[in-house]
């Protein structure tokens, strides 16, 4: 089952961006203080954890203060949710996750790639699904990454904005999506060459495919008494 050089770059690339996705994914720096402030009260967040440090939101009726890291969607933090969670955000959250189950098909997929040979009925098929989900996942991550960037450090957003950085996690999450592109597209052109393979092999194989019997007969056949 040796693959072509085509197929292995597609897979490194593949490689590389799903491992930077997943961390990226599972990350809580997308959004950092960046430590210049005594006693921030906004330590760090990513998609689904934030950290706060004494955080108090002085536009509610409530004397709850927020200390230390939870999950997002954590009880407590149920009547902050709309500072918590604006629609920005909500959407970062949505597109990347796509992009996250865009990742984990795709490497039940590759999966599947290195097992089958490339003279299977069903190759062709799979290259052209893997290089589709690769590149949908590239799409949904970019609307992700940009919708975060343009709008994460705002200052109508978390405490101390102007103390606030895109973290590291954000970057892989970033450089993850991108590579997706190109894993993508070397999938589907590695479909398209292989495509072209079987029609040049189905096409100088035909010639030889008959027996002597058939051909003698296709000669006598052709044969006309003037």
């Amino acid at each position: 089952m040796v693959k072509s050089k085509t197929g292995l770059f597609a897979l490194g690339f593949f490689i590389v961006a799903s491992l930077f996705v997943i961390i990226s994914f599972i990350s809580p720096f997308w959004l950092v203080t960046d430590g210049k402030l005594k006693n921030p009260k906004f330590i760090k967040i990513g998609l689904w954890e934030v950290c706060f440090n004494g955080f108090e939101e002085v536009h509610h009726w409530y004397d709850t203060v927020f200390t230390g890291c939870w999950w997002i969607f954590e009880e407590e933090y149920y009547i902050i949710h709309d500072v918590l969670l604006p629609g920005f955000f909500i959407a970062t959250q949505f597109f990347f996750t796509i992009t996250m189950c865009c990742v984990i098909v795709s490497m039940f997929l590759s999966y599947l790639y290195m097992k089958k040979d490339r003279d299977d009925d069903k190759y062709l098929t799979l290259l052209v699904t893997l290089g589709t989900v690769l590149v949908i996942g590239g799409f949904s991550g970019i609307i992700s990454v940009v919708t975060f960037g343009a709008r994460g450090d705002g200052r109508d957003w978390m405490p101390n904005w102007e103390h606030n950085d895109l973290g590291w996690a954000f970057a892989l999450g970033v450089v993850g999506v991108v590579l997706l592109f190109p894993a993508g597209i070397l999938f589907l052109v590695e479909a398209r060459v292989q495509k072209y393979r079987r029609l040049h092999e189905m096409q100088s194989r035909e010639p030889s495919s008959y027996t002597m019997h058939e051909r003698k007969v296709g000669y006598a056949g052709g044969h006309t008494d003037i």
